[in-house]
Parts: C-alpha cells; structure tokens; sequence
C-alpha cells in the first residue's frame, strides 16, 4: 500500500497532499480548442498557475544574454578559441604563440559574433556545430563561468521569469561551501567502513562552513528582492515566488571528497531554512561518476540516516543505450531509491533498461517517489524523444511525476514550453497538466505548514485563472468562422 512521501519527514507533520481542486465547467473545452492553435496554447499555458519548478540549476537557468551583459560590466574578456568567457590577461603579449583573450565589449560589437557566442553558452543551434548536443550543454558551464559572479541578480532573473508564468515555487540547485568541504578531505582513503571515514571530518568545520554560507545565501536572498521591488507598490512579478535551495554535490571528484560534501551538505540544510534537501550533480557518464555511483548512494544513505528531516532528490537514469556500456543502465535508480532513499528522481531516462522495470515502477510508487521529468533536457543531452521518452510508461504505472526545466538559460526554454511540449507530444488533457502542476509542488520539499499555504494558493490561482479564461469574449476569428459573411 502506497504511503504519503511527507511522513519521511516527521517534523513537517502534514499528512499526504491534498488532490487538485476541481475544475469549472467548460474549462476542458477551452485547453482542447488552444492546443488546436501552438501559439494560443502557449498563451494558455502561460498564463495557467503552475506549481513549482524542483529540477533547477541556478547558473543554468540563467540566459547567455545575461551574462554576456554582466561580463561587459566587469571587463572581461573572451576566449575566441574555445568561444568562453575568461578573465583578462595583461601579461599577453599580440602576436605571440596563442590568441590573447579579446576585450568581450569590442568583440561583441560584432552581431556575427555575439550570436555565435551566444550559441557556445547554450546550446541554441547545436546541430549546426560539431559538438553533439551532450558535449555541447555540459562545456557551456565552463564557457560562462567567469560572468557568473552575481548570484543576487541571478536568482532575480530566475525568479522573475518563474513570476512571470505564474509559477509559485522553485527548488534551485546551487553549490556554496562544497570546494571547502571536498578539501577537508582531500588527504582521506576511501573506507567502506563509512562511519570510521565520518570520524575524519570534523563537525565544527562542516558546521563553521555552513553557517558562512547560510548567512550568504540569506544575504543573497535579500539582495534578490530588494532588486525586484519586493514589499513596493511596484513589485516584480517575481516577488510573489518562493524560493528554497538544494545544496548540489559534485560528484565527478574522488570519492572521499563527494563523500565529505555529502556530509556537509546535509549539515548546510540544517544550518539554513532556505536549503531544503541534497542532489548529487555533473554529468551521470563521467567515468568517476559511473565508477562511484554505488559508493555515492551509500554516502547519501548514511548520511542522510542522521537528518532525516533533509529532502534527497537525486539525478538518476539520465542516460540511454549508446551512451554508456549497458551494465550501467541496469542499476542506477533503483539504487538512488533503495540505497540513497531518494524521494524524488531527477531525469530518470533508462528506466526500462533496469533490471526488473515493472517491479521498479511499482517500488516507485508504492514509495510515493516522484520522477522530475524534462522533456528538452532529455532530447538535447540524450536524443530521447516522443515515444522512446518513459514519460507516459511512469504516468501509466501511477508514478507521480512533475516537469521542470533543469537548465533553462543553457536550453533557451522556460518551463511553459515543457508544458507544451508535454501536451503536444503525448496529447495531455487539462486535468493532466493540472494534476502535474500540483504535484510539481506537493512533491517539493518545503516545510509542511508553507507547503499547504502554497498548495491553497495554487488553487486559488487556478479558480481565478478558470473563472478569467471562460469569461473571455470569443476570438475575432472564431466569430468570422462561425459567421463567414
């Protein structure tokens, strides 16, 4: 018998997520006439409340345009060699061995060129390059790293584009104190005796580190809204979001460094109410994240014995056949779920091609373990697409599912196009993506009492959005069909 994910979490103390509100009449009629029309089922979608977005990078999500613009302001330059942005070299002398980094204001003065840049810190047009779309995505990170210096104005963007769509809450991925952590291991041998390697780390400097980085992202928090008027008569839209954090493991690292960062990241939850839960990030087919990957959900496993209350969303299955050699499409989410106890999976791609794949699904839902689906991600990195993607086959199982972005700067999207992506590939109806909405919220980590006043306002915005989307007058050009004279 299926139980309620929320009851892992004792101190949230609120029982299983209330269903969806019902519909107004005519609403159903309405969705099925705009997905006859893409552009008016955009509009439709956007406009739909959303629940939440829980599958987000911070530095990803952010537009390349964006950085381009804060890299002008802080005079770096760009690397035409390998199209990324780099701080500037004095000591490079013109015309020696190697291109000395160009000034990036002068260099983007040409719209050739800023395009192009543009397509290296994304993947806008990646069929049009060498690079395969996976190559692509994962290199744009190190391309527009050096812009990424204002996390204030970062999580402004994000969360005024989230405001913008009537989104409620993001869970955002981001990675402050992890380098300082893996160093506090640097010198340690992995131990399958996991508590002996846990005596090594010492809790005043994980709890001195996380502290630090609490106060900062509270700072950056603060920062955010002031930007965005938040508390003004003129507030962004984006002031109407809530936010929360999960502090993301680097996982390509040596085992004991992802180990201490695992550790640390459940102290960092702890020590701040805006971080919510742990993931562990970098591509699934590096050769050390392959090699670790069931060292890694033991770490998770132990560690998280000790916090229960600290939410596990982990990437998990984000590969397909061809990618990697077949043994490592046998395992990876049953161990995140069986080993890790991860309440939510990320991506969750290869499911069919674990062994047992029936029983998987059925374990998933007993378990009441949602699966973050993105549509784009899975076709850009993966080449998985309509009727090869799982989405349907975990939806058919009574697998709980939420759709979410993963990286929306470097995919050129928003999570409205994962929506429409969704209806359009697989024919959802409106009491589908409805029900998506919600539990793209009800399987969010916030805190009980936050997460049923976010839950009663989603309905609410879905009342208001129904009741303002019937009384619209028909269209012009539905009248002209109806009365062609």
């Amino acid at each position: 018998m299926s139980w309620c994910r929320m009851a892992v979490f004792s101190a949230l103390l609120a029982g299983c997520a209330a269903t969806p509100s019902s519909s107004l009449p005519g609403i159903e009629v309405a969705f099925e006439r705009a997905k006859a029309s893409p552009p008016a089922l955009r509009a439709f979608l956007q406009a739909m409340p959303k629940g939440g977005d829980l599958h987000s990078h911070l530095s990803g999500a952010v537009y390349a345009e964006s950085y381009l613009r804060w890299g002008i302001e802080d005079g770096l330059c760009v690397d035409r060699e390998r199209m990324a942005l780099r701080s500037c070299d004095p000591t490079c002398e013109r015309g020696g061995a190697g291109a000395c980094p160009e000034d990036l204001g002068a260099a983007v003065a040409d719209r050739t060129f800023r395009g192009r840049l543009i397509d290296a810190l994304s993947v806008r047009n990646y069929g049009i390059y060498e690079r395969s779309g996976h190559d692509q995505f994962f290199a744009t990170f190190a391309a527009f790293g050096a812009a990424g210096t204002r996390p204030s104005e970062m999580l402004a963007e994000v969360m005024a584009r989230a405001g913008a769509q009537n989104v409620l809450y993001l869970e955002l991925m981001l990675s402050p104190g992890m380098a300082e952590a893996a160093a506090l291991a640097e010198d340690l041998a992995w131990d399958d005796d996991l508590a002996a390697m846990r005596a090594h780390l010492q809790d005043a400097d994980l709890d001195r580190i996380a502290r630090r980085m609490a106060d900062g992202l509270a700072d950056i928090e603060a920062q955010a809204r002031a930007s965005m008027r938040c508390g003004t008569d003129e507030p962004s839209p984006g002031c109407d979001v809530t936010v929360r954090f999960l502090a993301q493991v680097i996982r390509t690292r040596t085992a004991p460094e992802v180990f201490a960062q695992i550790v640390y990241g459940f102290h960092f939850a702890r020590s701040s109410p805006l971080v919510v839960g742990i993931n562990l990030v970098a591509p699934e087919d590096d050769p050390v994240a392959l090699a670790d990957y069931t060292r890694h959900m033991r770490a998770v496993g132990f560690a998280a014995r000790s916090a229960p209350d600290v939410g596990v969303s982990l990437h998990a299955g984000e590969l397909t056949l061809g990618l990697v050699d077949p043994r490592h499409l046998r395992f990876h989410i049953r161990e995140a779920v069986e080993i890790a106890g991860a309440q939510r999976i990320g991506h969750g791609t290869d499911v069919m091609y674990e062994d047992e794949p029936y029983e998987l699904l059925a374990l998933l839902k007993e378990r009441d373990v949602a699966v973050e689906i993105i549509l784009t991600s899975s076709d850009v990195i993966l080449g998985v697409v309509g009727d090869e993607h799982p989405f349907p086959i975990y939806r058919a199982a009574g697998v709980a599912v939420a759709l979410a972005t993963d990286d929306e700067g470097v995919s050129r999207i928003d999570l409205t196009q994962e929506y429409q992506r969704a209806v359009e590939t697989y024919d959802l109806s409106y009491a589908d993506v409805k029900a998506i909405s919600h539990d793209s919220l009800a399987y969010g980590f916030l805190g009980g009492p936050e997460k049923r006043r976010l839950l009663a306002e989603l309905d609410q915005r879905f009342d208001v959005f129904e009741a303002g989307f019937l009384m619209r007058p028909p269209s012009r050009s539905r009248d002209v069909a109806r009365n062609p004279r």
